[in-house]
């Protein structure tokens, strides 16, 4: 017999990942105990509020300005990009200066600014320029509601910030590639949807889908406008019940639910993307159990044998 084949191989110590092991455990005992135990929490109050229909209204106010401002921010953000993009000088510069005045802007400034711009312009007139014609007029005040201040809002500082991840995410595509593809003769709107976009958007997509989590929890500004999203409710709500925690506990595990469902759309979106930069795609969290159980199975088998 061999004398390597009759050495015991025994795994490398892992001292301190023993330790961070039990402290966080301890640390999470702690946490899950004191919330457990700690009447004021008022977790029956947070069950009472947590599917009313009040809140379900307001969920659903709270989604729809993210989508109305997401559809506007990355579709706006698109545009720019490409104007950086362009070769020419002033569009360039009408991109810069945009990006340059909503990303040194604070969001609730900008909010502040749409909902009072009826004090700078009384109306809003639609006709020919240099003509008396007018084909729609009206008053700013009437046309500027708080859903509308809150999506130009929104969508407008949204924008500046899609503008630059997505000029990030089309200059890390190699400009080789597209002289490659020049030189076969591809068309360059074959070019661009699909050489430069499926390798841009890996690039992309983590930031994007940061910016789209960001954007669901900046709804929550919008409660200086009163308009009845999630957080404006609840301030209504425990500005009358004076259940102040539990309420805010209501919106923090709404804004987690929705967060959590993002984070998993954002998992398969980029396992899609990334079926042409690696061989073997990563696995899904079901295939990923089934491997364990099948893992452990064999061991067990292994063993009774």
């Amino acid at each position: 017999m061999c004398i390597r084949d009759s050495l015991q191989i025994v795994p490398a110590p892992r001292r301190g990942r023993a330790v961070l092991t039990a402290l966080a455990a301890v640390v999470v005992a702690i946490v899950a105990v004191s919330l457990i135990t700690n009447p004021r929490w008022e977790w029956g109050v947070v069950a009472q509020w947590f599917a009313a229909r009040t809140i379900v209204l307001a969920l659903l106010e709270t989604l729809k300005l993210t989508v109305l401002a997401g559809v506007v921010g990355f579709g706006l953000g698109l545009v720019l990009a490409l104007m950086r993009l362009s070769g020419s000088g002033i569009a360039r510069a009408v991109a810069w200066t945009f990006s340059w005045i909503f990303r040194s802007t604070p969001l609730l400034v900008q909010l502040l600014l749409w909902y009072n711009l009826g004090y700078i312009y009384a109306t809003v007139r639609l006709g020919i320029p240099f003509t008396d014609v007018t084909l729609f007029e009206s008053r700013t005040s009437d046309l500027m509601t708080p859903l509308l201040a809150a999506v130009l809002g929104l969508g407008l500082h949204q924008a500046a910030y899609a503008a630059e991840l997505i000029r990030g995410g089309i200059l890390s595509v190699d400009a080789g590639q597209l002289e490659a593809a020049s030189a076969l003769g591809i068309p360059a709107r074959d070019r661009s949807l699909r050489i430069v976009l499926p390798q841009a958007m890996r690039a992309i997509l983590p930031t994007a889908f940061n910016e789209i989590i960001g954007l669901v929890k900046g709804t929550s500004v919008v409660y200086v406008l009163a308009h009845a999203e999630l957080f404006f409710t609840v301030q209504l709500i425990y500005g009358r019940t004076q259940q102040v925690l539990p309420m805010l506990l209501v919106a923090t595990l709404w804004y987690i639910v929705i967060t959590s469902v993002l984070s998993i759309a954002q998992y398969y979106i980029e396992r899609h993307y990334a079926k042409g930069a690696v061989r073997t795609l990563p696995p899904t969290p079901l295939q990923s159990l089934r491997a364990r159980l099948a893992a452990r199975r064999a061991t067990a088998e292994g063993v009774a044998a």
